[in-house]
């Protein structure tokens, strides 16, 4: 892929640019693969077509039970580590700053990696609290001083946060915080285009990462999606990453089937119009089809 980069919250991306700039001025591609529930031998496959389909992030979580199947993969391609942009994420079984420190190690090691380009807190709340436990906002703030120690001793190139909410965001940004976040993954796609959430990042110069950016079936079968599609004979998938990409948003589309990710990867070469965008973008019902962090205190 190309090696054009500019910095998102300045400017708008062109068709053919392949990477964005974070606030830190770490470069991160655009577009990722997506690996939750993907193991195995079908995990290592799929990075591997990925890689070779011109790839260049990989995207997997501590929960995700697959990292050492990613290691051997990234291993296996052959490709320099500094060439490939891994994102991992500590666990909401993992918070609280000590536990977050042994998570990060242990993450580093499964992957078979010195370092990180991007460590996220996956989760708002902590695992075996309730939604409203005010120690929900004490642990968190305590991984996110764990993920700030990497990041200064260089195991992270960038640390951020996913499924955090504006709120969520904002008690982090008040707290004291030395590094700030440079990355917020959430689930968007056009029946959840998340505008408030993306113009307070946008705002702060926190980058968005869209995880299933392609919704379901529903919406790969969604009428205006599929006519905009036939009228640029391109498939309902390309569309709804390409309305990502024109979004300033990073896209992370799982697939473990090789022709998928290919196809996947052909976003690059066209560019919706402002009547496509805005057809897409009133299909907004603030539909989750993961789970909804609204209610974590």
């Amino acid at each position: 892929m190309g090696d054009s980069v500019i910095n998102w919250h300045s400017g708008v991306p062109s068709s053919t640019t392949h990477h964005l700039l974070l606030n830190n001025s770490v470069k991160i591609p655009r577009l990722g693969l997506g690996t939750f529930r993907s193991k195995g031998e079908e995990v290592k496959s799929a990075i591997l077509w990925a890689l070779r389909s011109g790839y260049s992030q990989v995207d997997t979580a501590s929960v995700y039970k697959n990292e050492v199947e990613i290691g051997q993969a990234l291993k296996d391609s052959g490709i320099p580590r500094e060439n490939i942009f891994v994102t991992s994420k500590v666990s909401p079984y993992e918070q609280g700053f000590d536990n977050a420190l042994e998570a990060v190690c242990q993450i580093l090691e499964r992957l078979g990696t010195e370092y990180l380009d991007l460590c996220l807190i996956h989760w708002p709340g902590a695992a075996k609290l309730e939604l409203r436990s005010e120690k929900n906002k004490e642990l968190r703030h305590e991984t996110w001083k764990a993920l700030e120690k990497l990041y200064l001793e260089k195991k992270c190139r960038a640390i951020g946060v996913s499924n955090f909410t504006q709120q969520h965001l904002e008690c982090l940004l008040s707290s004291g915080c030395v590094v700030k976040p440079s990355v917020n993954q959430v689930e968007m796609h056009p029946y959840l285009i998340q505008k408030p959430l993306r113009d307070f990042c946008r705002h702060n110069e926190i980058l968005l990462q869209a995880y299933s950016p392609l919704g379901v079936g529903s919406l790969l079968a969604d009428p205006v999606v599929c006519e905009i599609a036939s009228s640029r004979q391109r498939t309902p998938a390309q569309i709804l990453l390409r309305w990502g990409l024109q979004h300033n948003v990073v896209v992370l589309p799982k697939s473990v089937k090789k022709d998928r990710i290919v196809e996947n990867a052909a976003i690059f070469d066209f560019v919706l119009s402002n009547e496509e965008m805005a057809r897409l973008d009133s299909l907004d019902c603030s539909h989750h089809f993961c789970w909804s962090p609204d209610g974590v205190l």
